[in-house]
């Protein structure tokens, strides 16, 4: 069973810097692009950035341009966000994620079906 794990979440202060990173466990796999999703309570996870294999195309949600920069390493398969200029608002569960199919639009968290479990970021005032 293939295994996203996400690592690097913690505390900060708010401007401060943190960087994720996701890796796969287990039975190696394919797929078309990874992305990251953050989810606070009480809200929906929404979108942060997304990056495709193929030529490293890059996707931002508006809340995080310009601060957040996603990375890829193909050789290790693995992928990163970079977090700048955190602020409070960032807090939440970020989880890691794979798109294995091209339906659906790369910012919505129903064309990824493959995740990881999440790792704290939280950034304090």
């Amino acid at each position: 069973q293939v295994q996203l794990v996400e690592s690097g979440g913690g505390l900060v202060q708010a401007g401060g810097s943190l960087r994720l990173s996701c890796a796969a466990s287990g039975r190696t796999f394919s797929s078309y692009a990874m992305g990251w999703f953050r989810q606070a309570p009480g809200k929906e996870r929404e979108f942060v950035a997304a990056i495709t294999w193929s030529n490293g195309n890059t996707y931002y949600a508006d809340s995080v341009k310009g601060r957040f920069t996603i990375s890829r390493d193909n050789a290790q398969n693995t992928v990163s966000l970079e977090m700048n200029s955190l602020k409070p608002e960032d807090t939440a569960v970020y989880y890691c994620a794979a798109r294995r199919s091209l339906a659906g639009r790369i910012t919505s968290r129903y064309a990824y079906d493959l995740w990881g479990q999440g790792t704290q970021v939280t950034v304090s005032s």
